[in-house]
C-alpha cells in the first residue's frame, strides 16, 4: 500500500465532529447577580433543550460555601431546574451551581451563578459554563464518526457507483473483480470494527459525565448500565449498537455464503446501505438539532440528511481512493484511464447532487442559531465563516474534476485527466481539511440569542389586608405556564392553615379563571400553577384568603405581563426557513428526477394523463388551502361568537375595599330581593356570566330584577358589579 493510503487513514480517522454546543439558560429566576429585596420563594432557571432529571443537578450554598438547599428538574417540565428556598433566608450572597445534563446531546454543564438578598456583597463572583471539549468525548466522536461515514460512503459508493461502473457477471460474488472486492471488505472490516468500539468507548465516556466519576470507576456495570437503560444517550446508544450489530451481521454472511451462494453478496451490501444509513440518523438524534426552538422534528430530519450526503459525498470519497489503486492495478494506459473515467463520472455526479444537498441543508441548520447579527459576530460565526471558505476551496477543486470529466463541453481540462489520480487525493485532503473545520464548529458553543440574555423582573407584589402581608410572585411572569407563589405573613411570622384561592382575570377581554386552590407546601408558603394568564398586557389576580377561624379577606393585584418575561419554548419559522427548505426541496427534486424520469417513461404516460394527473395535484392544493382558510375563519368567527369584545370594561380593581364599597352600595341603592327565584338564577350563572352584562344588570335591571339608582357613578357600579361576585359558587363546576 503506498505512502498516501496510509496518510489517508491516519487523517481520517484524526478528524471529526468533537462535541457538539450545549443547551443553554433561556429564563433565569432570579437572573445572575440580582439584588433582592427579600428571599425568592424559589429558584427557577428554563433552558432551551429538555435535561435527563437523573443526572442533572441543583445546589444552593451560603457566602461561606455551605449547602442549604438542593433541587433538580422539575417533575412536570423537563426543560426547568427548580429549587425551593428555606424559610426566612438572611441577607447575604448566594450562589447556585447547577450541573444540567442535556438529553439530546448527553452533554453536562457546570456553572454557577449569584444572587443577593438585601445588599450587593463584593468579591463573590460567579462562574461561566466551560465552552471546550471534553478530550474523551471528542476522541470516541472522532472514531465512530469517521467510522460512520466511511461506512455508509463504502456501501453507497459500491451500490451507485462501483457496480454500475464496473460490474458485471463474471464476478458473481459482488459482481466486481475479487481484488476490488477484497479491498471493500476490508475497508468495511476496519469501519465496523472502528464503529463498534467507539461506541463502547463512548458509553463509558459518557458514564464519567453523568456520575462525574474516574474511568476507572466508569468501567463498573452498575454504573454504566444505569446510562444504558436510563437516559436518552442509552436508548439511542442501545438502537445504534443494534443497527450496526445488522450491519456486522449481514457483513459476515456476505463472507460466508459468497463461495456457495455468491448472488447474496450483492443484496446483503445494498441492505446495509440502509441501515448504515439508520446508524447515521442516530447522531442526528441525538444532535443539538434536537434542541432548536425552530421545529426541531424538521431541524433532526435536515440534520439527517445533511449527514447522508456528507457520507455519500466524503464517506464515498474515502472509500474510493482507498480501492482505486487496488481497481486499476492490472489496467495500463488508454484501458486505465476508461476505467477510471467510467467510475468517476458517476461519482462525479453523485458528489455534484451531494454538494447541492450540504449547502442547503446546512444553510437552513445555521439558520436555526442566527437570529441577528449579534450571532454572527460571535466565535460561532467565525468558525462557520471558515468553514464556508474551504467548502468554497473543495468545490473549486471538484468543479475542475467535473470539467475535466466532460472534455465535450470543457476541452482546456482534457490535460488533467491522466493527473485525476492525484488530483483526487489532493480532493480528498481539502475534504479532510474541511472535515476538521467542521470539527471545530461543532466544537463552538452556538450563540445564546439576544431574547435570552434580556434581563426580565420577575412580578412580584406585596398588599397588606387586616393585618395580613400577602406576596404574591408570577413564576416566571410572562404569557403561558406560570407557578403563583403566595407567602402570607402576621407581624413578621409566617401563617399556617389559610384557604387560598387564587383567580385570573383579563379585564380587556372580560375573561376570567376557575379558582385555583393553592397548595400548603411549607410554613405561610401556598402555590398554585396555570396557563391561565395567555397573552401579554394587564391582568388581575384575585386572592381569596381565609383562616381557620372563617375570616375572609381579599386580595387583588394589578399586573402589566411582559411578552419578554415568558419562557421561549419555540420560535416560529422566518422567511429564511421557509427559503432554505424550499432550495433543499429543490435540490432534492432535481436529484431524483432520473428516477421519476426513467419511472415515468416505463409507466408509458401520455400527456393527455399526466395533464389529468398535474390538474389534480393542483387543484386539490388549492382546495386544501381553501378548506384551511375556512376552518381558520370559522374557528376565530366560533371565538368571537363565545367571547365577544366586552362594550365596558371593569375599570376598579376587586380590592377588599372596592367589596365593601360594593356591598354597601348594594345594600342602600339595589332594591333586590337575594331570595327571589331570578336573584338565585343570576347567582347560580355568575360563574360564566361577563362582568359587562353583570354591569348591564346593575345598570339596567334583569328580569324582575329592578334597575340599581341612577344616580350612581361608573365606578361605584363597577364596585357592585365586584361585590355581586363574592356570592358566585365554583364548587360544582370544578
Amino acid at each position: 500500500m503506498r505512502w498516501w493510503i496510509f496518510l489517508f487513514l491516519i487523517l481520517l480517522f484524526s478528524v471529526g465532529q468533537p462535541a457538539q454546543a450545549h443547551g443553554y439558560i433561556v429564563r433565569a429566576i432570579p437572573e445572575n447577580r440580582a439584588v433582592l429585596e427579600r428571599p425568592p420563594t424559589r429558584l427557577q432557571y428554563w433552558f432551551s433543550e429538555a435535561l435527563e432529571p437523573e443526572f442533572s443537578s441543583l445546589n444552593l450554598r451560603d457566602q461561606n460555601g455551605e449547602i442549604i438547599a438542593t433541587g433538580g428538574v422539575s417533575e412536570t417540565n423537563n426543560t426547568l431546574m427548580t429549587l425551593r428556598v428555606p424559610n426566612d433566608l438572611p441577607d447575604g450572597a448566594y450562589v447556585v451551581e447547577l450541573r444540567p445534563a442535556f438529553a439530546s446531546d448527553g452533554h453536562v454543564v457546570a456553572e454557577s451563578r449569584v444572587f443577593f438578598v438585601g445588599e450587593e456583597i463584593g468579591g463573590v463572583a460567579a462562574a461561566a459554563a466551560t465552552d471546550q471539549a471534553l478530550p474523551l468525548e471528542v476522541a470516541w466522536k472522532v472514531v465512530v464518526y469517521t467510522a460512520s461515514l466511511l461506512l455508509f460512503g463504502t456501501f453507497t459508493l459500491y451500490a451507485l457507483v462501483l457496480v454500475p461502473a464496473w460490474g458485471s457477471t463474471k464476478y458473481p460474488a459482488g459482481l466486481l473483480p475479487s481484488r476490488v472486492m477484497n479491498r471493500l471488505n476490508l475497508i468495511v472490516g476496519v469501519a465496523l470494527t472502528a464503529a463498534l468500539l467507539g461506541n463502547g468507548f463512548a458509553l463509558i465516556q459518557q458514564t464519567m459525565v453523568f456520575f462525574n466519576i474516574s474511568f476507572e470507576q466508569a468501567l463498573q456495570p452498575n454504573f454504566w448500565s444505569l446510562v444504558r437503560i436510563g437516559s436518552r444517550f442509552g436508548d439511542i446508544w442501545n438502537a445504534r449498537m443494534l443497527f450496526l450489530g445488522i450491519i456486522g451481521v449481514m457483513f459476515l454472511a456476505s463472507l460466508y455464503f459468497k463461495n456457495t451462494q455468491p448472488e447474496m453478496v450483492r443484496p446483503f451490501w445494498v441492505a446495509s446501505a440502509w441501515m448504515a444509513a439508520l446508524v447515521i440518523g442516530s447522531f442526528s438524534v441525538l444532535s443539538h438539532a434536537a434542541g432548536s426552538l425552530v421545529l426541531p422534528w424538521v431541524g433532526v430530519t435536515v440534520d439527517w440528511i445533511h449527514a447522508l450526503a456528507v457520507g455519500v459525498w466524503i464517506g464515498g470519497l474515502g472509500g474510493l481512493v482507498l480501492v482505486l489503486p487496488v481497481a486499476l492495478q492490472p489496467y495500463e494506459g488508454d484501458q486505465r484511464r476508461q476505467a477510471l473515467l467510467a467510475v468517476l463520472r458517476r461519482f462525479s455526479h453523485l458528489a455534484v447532487v451531494c454538494l447541492g444537498i450540504v449547502i442547503t441543508s446546512g444553510l437552513y441548520s445555521a439558520s436555526n442559531w442566527f437570529y441577528s447579527t449579534a450571532e454572527i459576530r460571535t466565535n460561532f460565526g467565525l468558525s462557520l465563516g471558515i468553514k464556508v471558505a474551504m467548502v468554497a476551496v473543495l468545490i473549486g477543486v471538484g468543479a475542475v474534476h467535473h470539467a475535466a470529466l466532460h472534455p465535450e463541453r470543457y476541452a482546456r481540462f482534457q490535460a488533467i485527466i491522466p493527473h485525476l489520480n492525484h488530483t483526487l487525493r489532493l480532493e480528498t485532503l481539502i475534504a479532510l481539511g474541511v472535515l476538521i473545520a467542521v470539527s471545530v464548529l461543532s466544537a463552538t458553543p452556538v450563540p445564546i440569542p439576544e431574547f435570552a440574555q434580556n434581563d426580565v423582573e420577575t412580578p412580584t407584589q406585596v398588599q397588606t389586608v387586616d393585618g395580613l402581608t400577602v406576596v404574591l410572585t408570577l413564576l416566571p411572569g410572562g404569557p403561558g405556564v406560570n407557578t403563583y407563589d403566595t407567602t402570607v405573613t402576621r407581624d413578621g411570622v409566617r401563617v399556617d392553615g389559610l384557604n387560598v384561592l387564587l383567580m385570573q382575570a383579563h379585564p380587556a377581554t372580560d375573561r376570567r379563571s376557575l379558582p385555583h386552590l393553592a397548595e400548603p407546601v411549607e410554613n405561610g408558603l401556598y402555590v398554585a400553577a396555570g396557563d391561565d394568564i395567555d397573552r401579554p398586557g394587564r391582568w388581575w389576580s384575585i386572592m381569596d384568603v381565609t383562616t381557620p377561624d372563617g375570616e375572609a379577606h381579599r386580595v387583588a393585584f394589578d399586573w402589566e405581563i411582559d411578552a419578554q418575561a415568558a419562557v421561549v419554548e419555540s420560535i416560529p419559522p422566518n422567511i429564511w426557513h421557509y427559503t432554505t427548505l424550499l432550495l433543499l426541496s429543490i435540490v432534492m427534486v432535481w436529484a431524483a428526477y432520473p428516477t421519476v424520469r426513467r419511472w415515468i417513461h416505463k409507466m408509458n404516460l401520455d400527456a393527455l394523463s399526466v395533464s389529468i394527473a398535474i390538474s389534480a395535484v393542483i387543484a386539490t392544493s388549492v382546495a386544501l388551502i381553501i378548506g384551511y382558510m375556512i376552518i381558520q375563519n370559522t374557528r376565530a368567527q366560533y371565538e368571537e361568537t363565545l367571547n365577544p369584545t366586552p362594550e365596558v370594561v371593569n375599570a376598579v380593581l376587586p380590592t377588599q375595599a372596592s367589596l365593601d364599597r360594593g356591598e354597601q352600595l348594594f345594600l342602600t341603592a339595589c332594591d333586590w330581593d337575594t331570595n327571589s327565584r331570578d336573584f338565585i338564577t343570576l347567582r347560580d350563572r355568575l360563574p360564566r356570566t361577563r362582568d359587562d352584562e353583570l354591569f348591564y344588570a346593575v345598570r339596567d335591571g334583569w328580569r324582575s330584577l329592578p334597575a340599581c339608582a341612577p344616580d350612581l357613578s361608573f365606578y361605584q357600579r363597577w364596585d357592585i358589579v365586584n361585590y355581586l361576585r363574592t356570592w358566585a359558587d365554583y364548587e360544582g363546576i370544578q
